[in-house]
């Protein structure tokens, strides 16, 4: 469990939790030995001079002090490697999510990581806060306790011990059993958290059709998953439970009749043999324990396991001698990328000289949106390569990659804050100056005139507060002021109504400005100051050229212009 958990947060922070680890089991050795002393003060105290009890109650109060000392002492310790921890490891989470490719968030993975990224985290690293002390003592104390049973009855000492081997084969033996069950229900468990978040999600879509009142089957059926996953998982649990009760009060059964044979038999004094089985009875509470404490490790374990499995994903991989761009030219050399058994591109090369525009266009499924998450690094080709400035992608780290591109998407995301704090994520450290030109050249200026409590007001989660032309407008302002040399624009005018389109394009416009652009887009009329149009079917481009070429052409694209330009049904 221990070695997991390193492994999970790194050996970076193995002094601190082996320091903690040390301090508790010294805790619990002296918590054993300090009932030791109650022996000698019994064996006193129901001698012919009850006196003699005063050294070894003294003794024993001092046995319980440092006990109290050292429990504080290790208490304290797994607080403070626990809370460090768990930073830790929200950051390492954090850091590894932020490099993996967006194809491994699919299969309702972003469920898996939500229930990992809050519960599972907490659960896991409570091991070191909760859990490892009522372990450790759990434990060792008893092992303490018997050892100490040996030193003054061997035969007593021996019959506790071979309890020893019972209960641990029980608490293995129950660990196995409950392992698939308790995987199941993990299981179950993200998917009905992903089912949770679907369901929220299709709200809009449930309430328009007329389904405000009924069940949403999917979320349903996979709670009545979780629900027979976690009988399953308790039902599981009993017979490990009922069989270490049974074992200790077996255990006390059998010391209680051997003592009363050797007390009888005049073998053992009375005071010690009740001693002693006073010390097992001190045993029984902790063995008891393990019960609980077995299921609240194994859930925790299961967290952990996830989490390794989250981080043994591997990410983009990072040069070891990174190449700088010579020049803001983009270039993909024969691309070919698969998405599992589907080929999106396939063998296509293309070039953007340095402050050209490409418009790609083409019908839905071609590829477009997969070239600009190629250019920017999301994922990696399988054959061919993308260059940009002369340099492979797979070559320039991500921080200087990234600090050249400045991404506009159809579907903007904005953070729980402040409008000004969402600008100012395209560029962390510019003046407040800087901050308003930039929003003043995507007309956000004027969103922030008429929203209550102005460059304050806040955007709600994912900016659920604004409308879509004013998220756009957001995130034309926030590229704005990244001022990066090459700009990737992805439909970031296909679901605005007339005004907004209008202000977004001329946000568009200034943002193209004397930069190397790729943009996709649907409406055609807002590629037609492009400097060069591919249009892109399958995966491979089938037409290349400038606008009014491609028109003589008489095309495909000729075809999608006349298409675009043809009236809606019914006007």
């Amino acid at each position: 469990m221990i070695r997991m958990l390193l492994r999970v947060l790194g050996h970076e922070y193995a002094r601190p939790v082996r320091r903690t680890v040390a301090l508790m089991t010294a805790t619990a050795v002296v918590e054993g030995l300090s009932y030791a002393l109650l022996v000698p003060v019994l064996r006193e105290l129901f001698g012919s001079t009850p006196e003699d009890a005063r050294p070894w109650l003294i003794a024993f109060g001092t046995a319980v002090a440092a006990y109290a000392v050292l429990r504080y002492v290790s208490d304290m310790s797994g607080f403070r490697a626990g809370t460090t921890l768990l930073r830790g490891m929200y950051h390492r989470l954090g850091d590894h999510l932020a490099r993996l490719p967006l194809g491994w968030y699919g299969g309702g993975r972003v469920g898996e990581v939500a229930v990992l990224a809050s519960r599972g985290v907490l659960q896991a690293m409570s091991v070191i806060v909760h859990l490892l002390a009522p372990l450790v003592s759990a434990c060792v104390t008893p092992l303490t306790i018997v050892g100490v049973m040996l030193a003054f009855d061997w035969r007593m000492g021996l019959a506790a011990a071979v309890a020893v081997p019972v209960v641990a084969l029980i608490q293995t033996r129950t660990g196995r059993s409950m392992a698939a069950a308790d995987a199941d229900r993990v299981e179950r468990d993200h998917e009905a958290a992903g089912r949770v978040i679907e369901y929220l999600q299709a709200q809009p879509v449930l309430r328009a059709g007329g389904r405000t009142s009924e069940r949403f089957e999917a979320l349903d059926g996979s709670l009545r998953g979780l629900q027979r996953a976690s009988r399953r998982s308790t039902l599981s649990a009993l017979p490990g439970i009922l069989g270490l009760s049974l074992t200790v009060q077996a255990m006390f059964t059998v010391l209680l009749a051997l003592g009363a044979d050797l007390v009888l038999g005049g073998k053992a004094g009375a005071a010690e043999i009740l001693t002693i089985l006073v010390l097992a009875a001190r045993c029984a509470d902790p063995l008891l324990s393990l019960s609980e404490l077995g299921g609240r490790l194994r859930g925790a374990r299961t967290e952990l396991t996830g989490l390794d499995a989250v981080l043994r994903a591997e990410p983009l991989p990072e040069p070891s001698e990174p190449a700088l761009p010579e020049h803001h030219g983009l270039e993909f050399a024969s691309v070919t990328f698969r998405h599992g058994d589907r080929t999106v591109v396939d063998g296509l090369s293309l070039t953007v000289p340095e402050g050209r525009r490409l418009a790609v266009v083409g019908p839905s499924g071609a590829g477009k949106s997969t070239l600009l998450q190629l250019l920017a690094r999301f994922y990696d080709v399988d054959a061919g390569a993308v260059r940009v400035g002369g340099v492979d992608v797979r070559e320039v780290d991500t921080e200087t990659l990234m600090s050249r591109i400045a991404i506009v998407f159809q579907d903007v995301h904005l953070f729980d804050g402040t409008i000004e704090e969402n600008v100012r994520l395209g560029r962390p450290g510019a003046g407040e100056a800087e901050v308003r030109a930039a929003a003043a050249a995507a007309r956000l200026d004027e969103v922030v005139g008429r929203l209550p409590g102005g460059w304050d007001a806040k955007v709600g989660e994912r900016g659920a507060l604004l409308s879509g032309g004013e998220r756009q407008r957001v995130s034309i302002a926030r590229a704005l002021l990244k001022d990066a040399p090459i700009v990737l624009l992805d439909e970031v005018t296909s679901a605005l109504d007339p005004v907004n389109e209008a202000a977004v394009h001329e946000g568009i416009e200034r943002l193209m400005a004397g930069r190397t652009v790729v943009m996709v887009a649907h409406r055609l009329r807002t590629v037609r100051r492009a400097d060069r149009i591919a249009f892109l079917d399958g995966g491979r481009i089938v037409e290349e050229g400038g606008h009014d070429e491609l028109l003589r052409r008489g095309g495909r694209y000729a075809d999608f212009w006349d298409l675009s330009l043809a009236p809606a049904a019914g006007e």
